[in-house]
């Protein structure tokens, strides 16, 4: 059995900035401050018109592969995490392969997970890794969120943005690695409806006949948009993740005391301080980074891993807890001991 390591991270955030002052030009009854209060983002970014998550997802690969980490001939598999793929067929991590110039022994497939998706790809990797069928696995995570969002739903703009954030796992250590330890995974399926795109895929494969349905004057739902019941949501997550967590502290043998750092999935800043103090983690252990960069759903872990690891927040020895939960509903917990 082989060990599999966080070897690097880098990201790739798109161009159209939309900050507070902007979303509150177009909702005036929601002040920056209420914004920033209810949300603890102040910037998120969209993807253009006809940029896609494949497009994100490049950029962010030729930019890590810039950074010398590792030739693009030394990746033997590729796995893309997003639910906002190019095409329903092919899968965008084959066309990645091509567009990026690795090798056709490359291995490459998508999978579609939100929230919980970077752990669930690092156990995907590990796997790869342990059984020996790949050596350095590039998994990336992107997605373009701002397409499913209606213009009216002035609550789910405040939160999401888009982003591609690219890892580097490999059965060789280098300086700084991180080493993957064990997993803890949960899923509640029917939680499904709280958070969904509902046309478009097969089941209601017609996309254009939604109509905008408002609870008194505030927008609530389209069913070619992104639906979220942020109660429902939140509930599931203060309820669950405590349990997940001392289920992975369990399954790697450890104390609390032992974690010297939780990052878990950057959803809002109110629903993590809330998760936070159900978990009973100290502040000082607990990481935040989503003021600049919104909830970019499968790349706000890696995005808040690599800050981390940039200002010197995570040292040689420390155990990092990292835990995700969202759509599906799904969450996902692993340890990663530097």
């Amino acid at each position: 059995m082989h060990s599999a390591y966080i070897i690097d991270t880098t990201y790739f955030l798109p161009e159209i900035l939309i900050d507070n002052e902007k979303i509150n030009a177009e909702h005036p009854e929601w002040s920056v401050d209420k914004i920033s209060a209810k949300t603890g983002i102040e910037k998120r970014y969209y993807a253009a018109e006809n940029q896609t998550s494949g497009d994100l997802a490049y950029i962010a690969a030729e930019q890590f592969f810039h950074k010398g980490s590792i030739e693009k001939s030394e990746v033997d598999f590729l796995i893309l995490c997003t639910q906002s793929p190019d095409y329903f067929l092919p899968t965008t991590a084959c066309i990645l392969q091509d567009r990026l110039g690795l090798s056709k022994k490359t291995g490459a497939f998508d999978f579609n997970l939100g929230c919980s998706g970077f752990v669930y790809g690092l156990g995907i990797a590990k796997g790869l890794i342990s059984s020996g069928q790949a050596k350095n696995v590039l998994l990336i995570t992107a997605e373009t969120y701002s397409k499913f969002i209606n213009p009216n739903d002035k609550k789910n703009k405040t939160i999401f943005g888009d982003a591609a954030a690219v890892t580097l796992i490999s059965s060789q250590p280098a300086t700084g690695a991180g080493k993957i330890m064990n997993f803890s995974y949960a899923t509640d399926g029917s939680g499904a409806k709280h958070l969904m795109v509902k046309n478009g895929g097969l089941r209601n494969i017609q996309k254009g006949d939604g109509k905008d349905v408002y609870i008194g004057e505030e927008f609530y739902s389209n069913d070619d948009y992104l639906f979220m019941d942020g109660k429902e949501i939140f509930d599931f997550t203060v309820f669950n993740v405590p349990g997940l967590v001392n289920d992975c502290i369990s399954k790697n043998e450890i104390s609390p005391e032992d974690v010297a750092l939780y990052i878990f999935h950057q959803a809002n800043q109110f629903m993590l301080e809330r998760a936070r103090r159900m978990s009973k983690i100290p502040a000082e252990k607990f990481y935040i980074y989503i003021k600049d960069s919104g909830n970019t759903v499968s790349s706000t872990i890696p995005i808040a891993l690599h800050h981390a690891m940039e200002n010197n927040v995570i040292r040689k020895g420390n155990k990092v807890l990292l835990c995700g939960f969202g759509v599906g509903l799904s969450m996902g917990a692993t340890l990663i001991e530097y």
